[in-house]
């Protein structure tokens, strides 16, 4: 352990031996039955439940709705929910709802413009694709040339 760290400073947890970040030693929470671990766990709860719906309403849309529904509305129904389900994940377990609106808005404006990076992208290589299959070749223009002869 370094000189530098008072008895009553946390940092040398981090140093050596981590261990001891696990083992209780910084616990939030000293009794499970006190009313802050109770909330917790019913917060945790919650989650898993909301997202064991969005997931069952997906499989059902999928395995039920999917031949019934157009193929158009039923990928933004799958997209819509999949980014629901993403960003409460993000929310929660990564903590990014706890956080300050600057630093929210600097993870989720890259993201977006990566998606829309994506998304330009392919529309872009559809359009080179299905112009050079509808585009005749140049041994299609000379073929009907030479039999004219």
């Amino acid at each position: 352990m370094s000189a530098h760290h008072g008895s009553n400073d946390i940092q040398h947890l981090y140093e050596g031996d981590q261990s001891k970040l696990y083992s209780g030693v910084l616990a939030h929470h000293h009794d499970i039955n006190s009313s802050e671990s109770k909330s917790q766990v019913k917060k945790i709860w919650k989650v898993f439940w909301l997202l064991l719906v969005i997931t069952v309403v997906e499989v059902m849309m999928g395995m039920f709705f999917s031949h019934s529904i157009p193929k158009g509305v039923i990928n933004f129904l799958f997209l819509a929910l999949t980014i629901l389900k993403a960003g409460y994940i993000v929310s929660i377990f990564m903590h990014l709802g706890d956080e300050v609106k600057g630093f929210i808005s600097t993870v989720l404006i890259p993201l977006v413009l990566f998606v829309w990076f994506i998304i330009a992208f392919l529309a872009d290589g559809f359009f080179w694709l299905r112009m050079n299959n509808s585009t005749p070749t140049r041994a299609q223009i000379e073929a009907p040339a030479k039999h004219a002869k």
